[in-house]
Parts: structure tokens; C-alpha cells; sequence
């Protein structure tokens, strides 16, 4: 496939750039160490691991952030499945998740299997101590009929001004109605329009350091 078909471009060759949306897919500098420093340690992972953890995010992506999660899964050596189930409107193609993810040798090390179930058309796929559902739809009309309750939540859309669908107020409260008791939630972002919608849909919000150049980044639980 020609991958501006999939509309995509590539940014110094290796870090995929929506079109529709005009932004990465993740930090130009390093996807893998944003996804660790925000997502995992923004949702205090892997301390809180433990078995049945339940992890879901609004914007699959490359499968990056699962990616990272799985590996952080396995080195904490937790008994059972990781679940992971996330959002996504317009899935990529497996080539595309492939060149992706060659940009990092620790994820696509492991990722053969994985790409080897995408690329069949499997959005339901089990991988050694990982359970991975991908809901495909627009969240806002898939996320209020998910019976499903998450441990910590990855927000991971693309940047609010220009992505604001995955940012609006009312599937932010769809975020907290399906978030367990104590859950969590983390985000690149610190828009105080986000910070708000979360703060009325229930959690506890934090403002933390960003990643890289970035100064922040917000962060919070549901008490």
C-alpha cells in the first residue's frame, strides 16, 4: 500500500504524522520513553499491577502504549493476563504499525505476533499474558456501550485543538463511568479544558511534569 493511502506521512522517516490531523502519532523524540514516562508512571504502573489489572485507552495508534504496557507487564513478572482494550477510529494498516515500531528495538522485538494478527484482521487476539481487544468506531458511540471497567485509562487522542472529538466533556464522563473504584487516568495533555471536563467527571487531577520538552502533563484517580 502506497501509505499516504492510509493517510499517513513520516516525519524524519520514522514517526508517522496523520493527515487527517495534522500531528504524531507520538513525541518526536523518543514515542517509546513518552509512553513510559506518561501513560505508565502517569498511572503509577507498574506498582499497581496485579492480576486481572485492566488497562483502556481512547486511540490505539501504533499499539505503542501497549506495547509498553505488555513489556512493563513482563518485568514485573505478574501472574495472568494484562487486559487492554482500546479505542480507535481509524486503525493503521500493519506496514505502517511495522515501520513504526522498527524505531524501537525493545517493542518490535516482541511485536512479530502481535502485527501478525492485525495485519490478519484480528481486533480480539491474545498474546502471552496479554489480552488485547481494539473497538474500532468513533468513542463517542462505542465507549457508552462498553460494559467493561478499566484500572487506569491511557488518554491518547491526538492534540485537543486539533482532534477535539476525543476530548469532549461528555465522553471524558464516559472515561469515569468506566473506570473502576480508585481507578486512574493519564495524558500528554494539560489543556485546562481537558483538566476541567475530567475534574467534572469525577477525578482527582493532577498537573505533572511532561515529557521531554513538554512542561506538563495531567494525571488523576477516581476517588
Amino acid at each position: 500500500m502506497d501509505q499516504r493511502e492510509a493517510g499517513i506521512d513520516w516525519q524524519a522517516g520514522t514517526v508517522p504524522v496523520s493527515r487527517r490531523y495534522g500531528d504524531p502519532y507520538y513525541a518526536l523524540s523518543d514515542g517509546l520513553a513518552e509512553a513510559r514516562h506518561v501513560f505508565l508512571a502517569g498511572n503509577g504502573l507498574p506498582a499497581r499491577f496485579r492480576p486481572g489489572f485492566h488497562i483502556a485507552e481512547l486511540g490505539f495508534g501504533t499499539g505503542l502504549n501497549m506495547l509498553a504496557a505488555w513489556l512493563a507487564w513482563g518485568d514485573a513478572g505478574c501472574d495472568g493476563p494484562l487486559r487492554f482494550t482500546s479505542f480507535e477510529a481509524h486503525p493503521l494498516p500493519a506496514e505502517v504499525i511495522a515501520r513504526a515500531l522498527a524505531a524501537f528495538p525493545g517493542a518490535a522485538a516482541v511485536a512479530g505476533p502481535f502485527l501478525d494478527a492485525w495485519a490478519g484482521g484480528a481486533r480480539r487476539f491474545d498474546l502471552p499474558g496479554l489480552s488485547v481487544e481494539v473497538i474500532e468506531g468513533d468513542a463517542r458511540a462505542t465507549l457508552p456501550g462498553w460494559e467493561g471497567r478499566a484500572d487506569a485509562w491511557f488518554l491518547d487522542g491526538f492534540a485537543p485543538a486539533k482532534n477535539p472529538e476525543l476530548w469532549e466533556p461528555a465522553l471524558l464522563a464516559e472515561v469515569a463511568r468506566h473506570t473502576a473504584r480508585g481507578g486512574s487516568f493519564a495524558t500528554y495533555s494539560a489543556a485546562g479544558a481537558v483538566r476541567r471536563a475530567l475534574a467534572a467527571a469525577g477525578f482527582a487531577v493532577e498537573r505533572r511534569p511532561g515529557f521531554g520538552g513538554k512542561r506538563h502533563m495531567s494525571a488523576g484517580r477516581l476517588p
